[in-house]
């Protein structure tokens, strides 16, 4: 009867004893697995473009390391507050050139004005919104000049004499734009729906009233020329 129950002791030991052994395994594989893994924001469900992303719209989804890419957000509250460009797939890993915090608008020491068309002398035709632009005063009195020589100005919107966008139907700039596509973004320059008759720019205050104290006494007027870093800053 002890060797019998001597023999039951043994046996419930060395099953213990392999359940043990069998768990340090798993959570050893598991360590394992999550070293080789990398935490991505994904949202919950399916978002449209033109959403303003809720941290409860997302969470963290494990993807393989082999898998992860410099683009893939990794943080909620990067993303929390940010606009969506294009639809965002549930579980899918979200990508920088998907969001962004309205970059057309003004920032805090900013206001978006427009310019009067007296103030112009000319307007490179291949500016667009988002893009960024310098600013060339000419002068009657032969003082011609640039503007704001420290800083390029950000173009809010270029309109048509119908209040439409200036773009490319086919290609916008804008997508082409946050798809990193500079060819693409070149492209869309080349085809327009229609002639710049406004623009609008992201100016401080000082800024507009430089212009418009230069301006105003219809001595001089504005050259507003396209720059290429609205292309080659991006990378």
């Amino acid at each position: 009867m002890n060797r019998r129950r001597s023999l039951m002791i043994s046996l419930v030991a060395a099953v213990l004893a392999g359940l043990l052994v069998y768990g340090v395994y798993v959570m050893q594989i598991k360590q394992v697995e999550l070293q080789q893994t990398v935490q991505v924001v994904v949202p919950k469900d399916f978002i449209r473009a033109g959403t303003l992303v809720g941290k409860e719209m997302l969470e963290l989804q494990a993807i393989q390391k082999g898998s992860f890419t410099s683009s893939m957000m990794t943080n909620l509250n990067d993303i929390a507050g940010q606009e969506t460009l294009i639809p965002l797939g549930k579980h899918e890993p979200i990508l920088k050139w998907k969001v962004n915090r309205y970059h057309l608008l003004p920032s805090v020491d900013q206001a978006t004005f427009q310019i009067p068309k007296e103030y112009l002398l000319s307007v490179s035709n291949g500016i667009r919104a988002g893009d960024r632009v310098r600013i060339y005063v000419s002068a009657l009195d032969g003082s011609s000049r640039r503007l704001f020589m420290e800083k390029e100005i950000t173009v809010a919107s270029v309109k048509s004499s119908a209040n439409v966008e200036i773009d490319n139907p086919k290609t916008s700039n804008l997508l082409s734009k946050v798809e990193g596509d500079k060819e693409k973004m070149y492209a869309s320059r080349l085809e327009a729906n229609g002639a710049i008759d406004q623009i609008n720019l992201n100016l401080s205050e000082k800024e507009w009233l430089d212009i418009d104290q230069l301006c105003s006494a219809k001595k001089a007027k504005l050259v507003i020329a396209f720059s290429s870093s609205s292309i080659l800053a991006e990378e």
